[in-house]
């Protein structure tokens, strides 16, 4: 499900679980003690996938066979995953090596720096088009990258874009042409961070993202509970299995 790849003091974190690399409950475990570990082994972290795909997103097909109680535990401990990512104490770039709609571009959200390949690719928030309500907290993440405004239209009608465009508005950092260079990219990014003095780089990076500790430790009062009312609604169980059904047909 995962492939380490140590570039140094820089280690890479592969998502491997073909074909689209979706999260269900086992990769999301792995990947959150895969970045922990890396916090206490290694000084930077980049997160990437397979040629042409970095994340679908969530595993929908596999989602929707739990029941309520699973699916609030498969929910608390995405956003653990999440929470792990945005606060970690080390840099986090993400190496977008090709598609990444829904989960797969939240995940990106709360890294420190996104490279994207060019290609025919997506990214973008298109939980809308499958029946789900979107976490304000993510909400919010993704407004502080392209804006307050441009985000709300976004989210709501569930866009998607192309690399290029993600560029211009800011939801990606840079662009490479190619895999292997868009995960160099990455890494030339955290090694470019690490040559810096090593105390005041984390510092005024710990205080630039401390908003997001406060944000983690609101959300999980309340909001598990209202994205699991959200999940079981008709509407969005109806859009989801029709969805499946699609998908499941042209296979």
């Amino acid at each position: 499900m995962l492939e380490i790849i140590n570039h140094g003091p820089v280690r890479e974190i592969r998502l491997a679980r073909p074909p689209v690399n979706a999260l269900n409950p086992e990769l999301v475990e792995n990947l959150t003690l895969s970045l922990r570990d890396a916090q206490a082994e290694c000084d930077a972290v980049v997160l990437s996938g397979q040629q042409g795909m970095f994340s679908a997103g969530l595993d929908v097909i596999e989602l929707l066979q739990l029941e309520r109680d699973a699916m609030a535990g498969f929910w608390r401990a995405f956003f653990v995953l999440l929470e792990t990512l945005a606060c970690s104490p080390l840099p986090v770039a993400a190496a977008i090596t090709g598609h990444s709609p829904a989960g797969g571009a939240v995940m990106c959200l709360m890294t420190d720096y996104r490279v994207m390949s060019t290609g025919n690719f997506k990214i973008g928030l298109n939980e809308t088009r499958v029946g789900l309500i979107i976490p304000s907290l993510l909400h919010r993440a993704m407004g502080r990258l392209v804006g307050t405004r441009l985000a709300e239209h976004m989210v709501v009608a569930g866009t998607v874009t192309d690399p290029g465009n993600a560029l211009k508005i800011g939801l990606v950092d840079a662009l490479e042409t190619g895999y292997e260079a868009t995960i160099q990219r990455a890494v030339n990014w955290c090694e470019q961070l690490l040559s810096l003095p090593r105390q005041a780089m984390l510092g005024n990076r710990a205080t630039a993202r401390a908003h997001f500790k406060q944000e983690f430790a609101e959300y999980a009062n309340e909001g598990v509970g209202a994205f699991v009312d959200a999940w079981f609604s008709d509407e969005a169980q109806r859009v989801m299995h029709e969805l499946v059904a699609q998908f499941q047909s042209k296979k």
